[in-house]
């Protein structure tokens, strides 16, 4: 169940406030031509979680386009093709085996995805966003026994927010979807107003848009005649050239006194010490970048990927340009497909989920958005307009 239905399920039927959120980014014709991401491969069947495979040697496939081709397209940096690590032994069991993977050269955006780049996307276009829609009773066939048993006024666009007045007395972290206490689904939230009908965008045209789903993300990449990186492509350029860092900036969160990165310090959700300045979001580009100059691969906004999620994909993943697998399978709901979101956000800490972490992995629905989400985007030498996104599953 996606977790917009989630919500607005639990709101019908339960009268609590949730959502399942595991923390739970036309330019037309002066583009330079960019290839859509790799093809996907099929998963074999979901094995045992103790059953492992040896992390595979590494690729003897040559990276193509080690040297950028050309001048960089407006805002966005060259990540050089090459081989790297991907995955971590010591990580969740999602990030594991630990392989080696050669990934093709590419562009990626310098930064999210911001509101003032997504607002010429919507004033050129006129989309609106999934959160900005309406939802319908038939969105709830299979998740309430009679649709038209719900009220009217429920059926409200909306997204997903942090719930700040959660109840602190009533608070249980021992089950493993806990973080249902604390997240409500806010009526006319959406990406120009985050927090709620009565906020806005304003003074925030350079922070990274939010409340997109991946389906919005996909939208603007192929106006922008790009496209969403794949799992494989953002985890490299996340690692910045560094073989064994922790995170994008290095094995440190904190240099001199200064927080690198726009995540949550102290303990979430009780607690939030806004050390580093920024209580959400904060503009782009206001930490230091990694080593190919990339801002924010680390907090700020979880950021959408091309690839399904699939918790045994490094089982099974090639070792060349992975492309994710065929189809998603997410253990905690089987029946809901997700895509995979990478890089933590501001909502991240050391005793939650510690997104910010190179090899961390989420997943989330791709018709969900929320409040610590965005995207940014890629484009490859050889992709054109005519085949960019074609392939994607």
């Amino acid at each position: 169940m996606n977790a917009r239905i989630y919500v607005l399920v639990a709101i019908v039927v339960l009268t609590v406030v949730g959502a399942v959120t595991y923390e739970l980014p036309r330019t037309g014709a002066g583009n330079p031509p960019v290839v859509a991401p790799p093809p996907a491969v099929a998963a074999p069947p979901v094995a045992a979680s103790s059953e492992t495979r040896p992390a595979p040697s590494p690729s003897p496939v040559a990276p193509r386009f080690i040297k950028a081709p050309g001048p960089p397209p407006e805002g966005m940096v060259w990540i050089p093709g090459g081989t790297a690590l991907i995955g971590d032994d010591d990580g969740k069991p999602d990030e594991r085996p630990a392989h080696s993977a050669t990934i093709d050269g590419f562009w990626m955006d310098r930064t999210e995805v911001t509101n003032a780049a997504f607002k010429k996307f919507t004033d050129a276009t006129g989309y609106l966003t999934i959160a900005e829609r309406t939802p319908k009773r038939e969105d709830f066939k299979g998740q309430v026994a009679d649709i038209n048993a719900i009220p009217a006024e429920n059926l409200v666009a909306g997204s997903i927010c942090f719930n700040p007045k959660f109840d602190r007395q009533a608070l249980n972290k021992d089950q493993p979807l806990w973080p249902l206490q604390v997240w409500q689904y806010v009526k006319g939230a959406n990406w120009r107003h985050p927090d709620g009908p009565a906020s806005s965008i304003d003074d925030k045209l350079q922070h990274p848009v939010v409340h997109v789903a991946w389906e919005d993300a996909v939208a603007y990449c192929k106006w922008a005649h790009k496209r969403l990186p794949t799992e494989a492509e953002w985890e490299y350029a996340a690692r910045g050239g560094q073989k064994t860092a922790i995170y994008p900036c290095g094995n440190e969160l904190v240099h001199d006194g200064k927080w690198l990165a726009n995540i949550w310090q102290g303990e979430f959700p009780e607690t939030h010490e806004v050390k580093d300045g920024f209580r959400t979001t904060a503009p782009v580009g206001s930490f230091p970048a990694n080593g190919y100059g990339l801002f924010d691969m680390a907090g700020n906004v979880w950021e959408w990927c091309h690839d399904y999620y699939h918790p045994d994909y490094y089982r099974f993943s090639p070792l060349a340009n992975p492309g994710g697998p065929s189809d998603s399978f997410d253990p905690l709901e089987p029946e809901s497909p997700k895509r995979v979101q990478r890089g933590g956000s501001f909502m991240c800490s050391d005793n939650y989920c510690r997104g910010y972490r190179i090899t961390a992995r989420m997943k989330q629905a791709p018709d969900s958005g929320t409040f610590h989400a965005g995207f940014r985007c890629v484009r490859s030498p050889e992709e054109t307009d005519t085949n960019l996104n074609k392939k994607s599953p």
